[in-house]
């Protein structure tokens, strides 16, 4: 099987009507519809790996704004119970990421922390991708207050 690279992806994956956000130089990120004229970054992505086998990646997070009083342990407990329909499909954990949002203005000020849990499954083709890409774009990708 060949490589199939980010540029064919996001050509296959428009052409079965999905919309892109961003096409990254290892994967392209698929856009969410908020409103007519705003698109967001899902939190999906797709990208080719080796044998031509490609890997649907998603991020989840809960935001420390959300859950002032909770420690780090109990904000990815959060984000892994978000995950839970995601894990039963077949996704597996890939990484956590705790990433902080800085102030555009004054760089030494935080104005939020986000803990991020990275999803990954992978498979033979882009026709494969499809449906967990659907699936993904389900599902809730943050944490709400209250949850």
């Amino acid at each position: 099987m060949s490589q199939t690279t980010p540029q064919q992806l996001k050509k296959a994956l428009v052409a079965s009507g999905f919309e892109v956000f961003r096409t990254l130089s290892e994967e392209v990120v698929l856009a969410e519809r908020v409103r007519e004229n705003l698109i967001l970054d899902s939190g999906v992505r797709v990208g080719p790996i080796s044998g031509g086998r490609v890997r649907v990646r998603l991020v989840l997070r809960a935001q420390r704004a959300d859950f002032p009083s909770d420690d780090e342990s109990t904000m990815f407990d959060r984000v892994r119970k978000l995950a839970e329909p995601a894990l039963a499909n077949g996704f597996a954990e890939e990484a956590t990421n705790v990433n902080a949002v800085k102030d555009p203005a004054d760089p030494t000020k935080v104005l939020d922390t986000f803990y991020e849990l990275s999803l990954a499954h992978e498979v033979e083709t882009v026709e494969e991708a499809l449906p967990l890409l659907r699936f993904a774009l389900s599902l809730e990708k943050a944490v709400g207050n209250g949850r």
